[in-house]
This record gives structure tokens, sequence and C-alpha cells, in this order.
């Protein structure tokens, strides 16, 4: 199992920046896939996360109405558009791998390297 997210950069605040996860070595349209980011000195925690059909998303507060999950299941990809980027969005973000199919986030079994957002003047 892998999992690669890309796209990450540095982008000035109000910025938008679409981050890429791609997974290999399982059924991709059997899972839930959900993105994750840790700042420095902060404990990870969960941003979004996807059904396997995609037919259900989940954003956390801070980021609903500026973040979009969606995946598209042909490509083996997931994709976190990010718009109206804050200076507090800076952290690497992960793509991570549920063990269930829905967005209740049963437990993450597979994580990828992360991609580093930087947003600042």
């Amino acid at each position: 199992v892998q999992l690669q997210a890309s796209g990450g950069g540095l982008v000035q605040p109000g910025g938008s920046l679409r981050l890429s996860c791609v997974a290999s070595g399982f059924a991709f349209a059997d899972y839930a896939i959900g993105w994750f980011r840790q700042a420095p000195g902060e404990e990870r925690e969960v941003v979004s996360c996807i059904s396997n059909r995609g037919d259900n998303t989940f954003h956390e507060a801070f980021v609903e109405g500026r973040f979009i999950i969606s995946r598209d299941n042909a490509e083996n990809t997931v994709y976190l558009q990010m718009n109206s980027l804050k200076p507090e969005d800076t952290a690497v973000y992960y793509c991570a791998k549920d063990s269930g199919s829905d967005t209740v986030l049963n437990g993450m079994d597979y994580w990828g390297k992360g991609t580093l957002v930087t947003v600042s003047s």
C-alpha cells in the first residue's frame, strides 16, 4: 500500500493550492480517504475526509467553505482544493487510507508522506 501526497508549496494569504494523493496497492474504490495536517509544534489533526464513492464528505469547521475534498476512483486519486488560504493553514499535509468505506474515521491504517504547505506573504 502506498499513498503519495503532492501539490504543496508557498502561497500568499488568500491564495489557492490543490493537493493530490495518488494511491496504489489496494482496492482504492472500497475505502474512505482522509487529509490530515500537522503544524510545527502542534498535534496532527484531521482536515477533511471522503467516503469510498465520494458521495459523503466531511470538513473540519476551520476549513469549511474554503477547502473541498474530492476523488477520482478511475485515477486512484483524492484531491484537496484549498482556497482562501490563511497563515494558520501552514502545515505538513498528509493523506491516509481509512480502514472503512465511510467518513466516520474508522481508523487510518496507512499514511503517505506529507507535503508542506506554507502560507506567507
